[in-house]
């Protein structure tokens, strides 16, 4: 599969799950935008892996829960680039605790970055897409939206609300050939898991039924098959890349 002469923007591209499909679209000839909102040593980082593997990518920073950031930023983006084809909503945020201590701010914070964010994106991005009648928008969505954690209410309300977003957005933007996706990850080896106590570790993996954590290439696999000749007849759907933790 070729994305040779595709501009493709990742939210959240500077590490972790972002970092690998920035890396991974890439590999595939497009030329990528990587989005980071508060470490710019980590963009540079995936910037040169990219363009050290023979790619190439642009750091573009902004704050994707700022409406007027995300959107402005986008449409300098696609008039110096003459074209976004690839919008990838990766960008998220955590602020964990019970429901019953949970301050509004951080259920607001979550939202406004994991769902709203996704929101303000896309609505940028699709205008080019229309034009140019074609586009590929994956949302990067969460085990946790549809098995739910306590302790991450706010989380799971947001990556929930991101298949009501998916699905709609699919219906309203097929004829105008932009598939729109999401991928759901279950536990995925990052700097957030590495933290995690091995006896934590242990216990996630007995509730998986391939019994390990997924990579962030597992990932990114599903995002560029999506994005890709191979999954050009599919929208509005969940890819779950889980381990069989849900089913």
């Amino acid at each position: 599969m070729s994305l040779k002469g595709k501009n493709a923007l990742v939210t959240g591209g500077s590490r972790g799950i972002g970092r690998a499909i920035s890396l991974r679209l890439a590999s595939m000839g497009a030329h990528v935008f990587v989005n980071y909102v508060s470490n710019p040593y980590a963009a540079e980082e995936t910037q040169k892996m990219i363009t050290d593997a023979g790619g190439t990518a642009d750091i573009v920073a902004f704050n994707v829960a700022d409406a007027e950031d995300a959107q402005e930023t986008i449409k300098q983006l696609i008039k110096d680039a003459g074209s976004l084809d690839i919008l990838v909503n990766n960008a998220g945020i955590t602020r964990d605790g019970l429901m019953a201590r949970m301050k509004e701010e951080d259920w607001d914070a979550v939202l406004d970055t994991n769902l709203k964010g996704a929101f303000f994106c896309a609505k940028a991005a699709t205008r080019a897409m229309m034009k140019k009648r074609w586009g590929r928008i994956v949302n990067i969505s969460s085990v946790i939206g549809f098995a739910g954690n306590a302790g991450q209410i706010n989380y799971a309300s947001a990556k929930a609300g991101m298949q009501g977003l998916t699905k709609s957005m699919a219906r309203e933007f097929a004829t105008r050939n932009i598939t729109v996706n999401a991928v759901a990850p279950g536990y995925i080896v990052t700097d957030m898991t590495n933290d995690l106590p091995e006896e934590i570790k242990e216990k996630i993996k007995a509730e998986i039924p391939l019994a390990s954590l997924g990579r962030v290439e597992d990932v990114a696999g599903a995002v560029a098959y999506l994005v890709g000749d191979d999954g050009e007849y599919i929208t509005g759907q969940t890819i779950h890349v889980n381990g069989g933790m849900y089913m």
